[in-house]
C-alpha cells in the first residue's frame, strides 16, 4: 500500500485540545447518523460551535473517523458501548491512539515533533518548533506558513501531552487526554521560555501487544523487519513510542515468548538483527483482541 502524502495541516482544532469525552461522544453522534454540519449539532453534542468541529477535528487525527465522516475500523472496535475502551481508562488505549496521532498524519505537528524534531534537538522550545516548520515550508515540504497558526498549534501540542507541573490552566490540564503517557517533560532553564523533552526510555508501562501492531500496521514493513529500522525509520515504533533500544528489545523478546504469537522469530546472526514473520494476521486489530480480551 502506497501511503497517502497529506497536505500539512496546523489548524483545525479551534484551539482546544482534545478532551476525555469529546471521543466517545462524537463516536456515538456519527453512529446516530448526524451531521456535525449539521444546526443542531451544537444541541446534540452539547458543547459551542466552536467545539463541534473541534470534536470532528481530534476524531480526524486520532485516526477514528475517514474522510466522508464515517468512523474507521479502530473507532468502531474502541468506542463502541461493548468495545475495547470507549471511555479510554487503559492506557494502552491512549499509547494506541497516541499512535495513530502520529501515524496518521493528519494533524501535522505531532509527526513532526516525533518524527524529526526530538532526533535533532534533544531539548527543544516553541521558538525551535516554528523555526523548524519555517525551514520545512521553504525546502522539503512547501506550504503557507504562518508563524501565529504554528504557534497556537504548538501550544495545543503543550497542553495535549504535558503534565500539570507545567500548565496554569486547570481545566485544561484535566482535559489533556494524552498527559498521562508523560512522554513530553518540561525542563527548568534560565529565562522565560520552556524547554521541552521527549526522552526515550525503556518504556516499561508500554504493553508490548501495542508495539506489535504498531509493526503489524505499517505498511511499509514485510516478512521481516531491521531492528534499527523498528529503531529509527519514520513512524516506527522507535520514533513514535520514543522508547530506547534495551526497551525496544525487551518488548521483542517478551512478544517472541508469548506462545499466543507463535507466528513470529526474532533472528540475531553477525550483529544483523531482524523480526521475522512466519505468517502474518490477517489485521493488526487481531493483535488488540489478544490484549484487550486475552484470545
Amino acid at each position: 500500500m502506497i501511503s497517502v502524502v497529506r497536505k500539512p495541516t496546523f489548524s483545525g482544532h479551534e484551539s482546544f485540545q482534545c478532551r476525555h469525552l469529546w471521543l466517545k461522544k462524537g463516536y456515538d453522534f456519527i453512529r446516530q447518523g448526524k451531521s456535525f454540519n449539521s444546526e443542531d449539532a451544537v444541541v446534540d453534542l452539547g458543547v459551542g460551535k466552536n467545539m463541534v468541529g473541534a470534536i470532528r477535528y481530534w476524531l480526524r487525527a486520532f485516526d477514528l473517523l475517514e474522510d466522508q465522516n464515517e468512523p474507521t475500523v479502530l473507532a468502531d472496535l474502541l468506542l463502541e458501548d461493548e468495545g475495547y475502551d470507549p471511555y479510554l481508562e487503559d492506557d494502552a488505549t491512549l499509547w494506541l491512539l497516541h499512535y495513530h496521532l502520529i501515524k496518521k498524519g493528519f494533524a501535522t505537528t505531532y509527526s513532526l515533533i516525533f518524527n524529526e524534531l526530538r532526533k535533532e534537538r534533544i531539548e527543544f522550545t516553541e521558538e525551535h518548533f516554528i523555526k523548524f516548520v519555517q525551514w520545512k515550508s521553504e525546502t522539503t515540504m512547501p506550504f503557507q506558513f504562518n508563524p501565529n497558526t504554528i504557534k497556537s498549534d504548538f501550544g495545543i501540542f503543550q497542553k495535549l501531552y504535558v503534565g500539570s507541573e507545567a500548565l496554569k490552566d486547570k481545566e485544561d490540564i484535566i482535559s489533556g487526554i494524552l498527559a498521562d503517557l508523560k512522554l513530553v517533560r518540561t525542563l527548568d532553564r534560565s529565562g522565560n521560555q520552556t524547554f521541552y523533552h521527549i526522552e526515550e526510555t525503556e518504556r516499561e508501562e508500554l504493553p508490548p501487544e501495542i508495539i506489535l501492531y504498531a509493526i503489524l500496521d505499517n505498511e511499509e514493513y514485510g516478512m521481516s523487519v531491521n531492528f534499527e529500522t523498528m529503531m529509527t525509520g519514520h513512524n516506527s515504533p522507535g520514533s513514535i513510542f520514543a522508547i530506547n533500544r534495551t526497551g525496544l528489545l525487551q518488548k521483542i523478546e517478551a512478544l517472541v515468548q508469548n506462545p499466543k504469537f507463535k507466528f513470529l522469530v526474532f533472528k540475531d546472526d553477525a550483529g544483523v538483527r531482524e523480526l521475522q514473520f512466519k505468517n502474518k494476521p490477517e489485521s493488526p486489530s487481531i493483535i488488540l483482541n489478544t490484549y484487550y480480551y486475552g484470545n
